[in-house]
């Protein structure tokens, strides 16, 4: 991507790293008024490759632009190629801190704010020949940094919510002999109208029915005969 003014006062050697405060990578004389113009010159530079990236992506709006740095804690890398006379851009990256909200395995959830890559692109012309590789390894190169075990032992933990877990199916157990022999049982009326004939003898009230020797040669199943009655006492008053 060229432009029609000389790149190398505004982004100086073939990596330029901008922040918010947009200042350009050139450094020489010409007072106040070159260095206003060499702002507006990179102003212009980030916002054509914002929208070339828009338009790359297929977004509607773009995501990077000048009032955009300014407003946030971005920083951008612009590459540039230095072989031609004025210069031309060939892709650009830019990231930031970003909160974001991970889920846990557990399904709980951790708010963390980790360097992201925001914005990414490399013009058409330049792809596939591991120009994007070297932005990458640029970003990295000034974010080195070294951690040591100390800085672990002193920080704790953020709070886990930990998710639901379902509550498990208590098996159906079958029902034992003595319930269902129980549940086969039909009711019977009380004694002694259990008594009639062809009344049914089995259930709960078998203790409870009135045993009777039957004389020999009774079939099965035939109900005892009743007591004999007894004569009355009371003899025949005359008139």
């Amino acid at each position: 991507m060229e432009f029609p003014f000389d790149l190398a006062p505004v982004l100086g050697d073939r990596f330029c790293v901008v922040d918010q405060h947009l200042r350009p990578a050139g450094r020489g004389g010409g007072g106040t008024a070159k260095r206003e113009e060499l702002e507006q010159q990179l102003r212009t530079v980030i916002d054509e490759l914002g929208k070339a990236s828009a338009k790359a992506q297929g977004l509607s709006t773009p995501v990077t632009s000048a009032a955009r740095m300014e407003s946030n804690r971005h920083v951008l890398y612009i590459l540039r190629d230095t072989r031609c006379p004025r210069g031309a851009v060939l892709g650009f990256l830019k990231v930031g801190y970003k909160k974001l909200f991970l889920l846990e395995r557990d399904g709980s959830h951790v708010e963390v704010e980790p360097l992201c890559v925001l914005d990414f692109y490399i013009h058409e012309s330049q792809q596939r020949r591991g120009l994007g590789r070297e932005l990458f390894r640029e970003m990295l190169q000034v974010n080195n940094f070294v951690i040591f075990e100390g800085f672990f032992s002193t920080r704790t933990a953020p709070a886990r919510r930990p998710f639901p877990r379902p509550r498990p199916e208590e098996p159906i157990k079958p029902y034992s002999l003595s319930e269902r022999d129980f549940l086969r049982e039909e009711p019977e009326p009380p004694w002694p109208f259990n008594l009639a004939r062809g009344s049914p003898v089995r259930g709960s009230l078998r203790p409870f029915l009135l045993r009777r020797e039957t004389p020999p040669g009774t079939p099965p199943g035939t109900p005892p005969e009743p007591p004999p009655r007894r004569a009355s006492s009371l003899g025949r008053v005359g008139r």
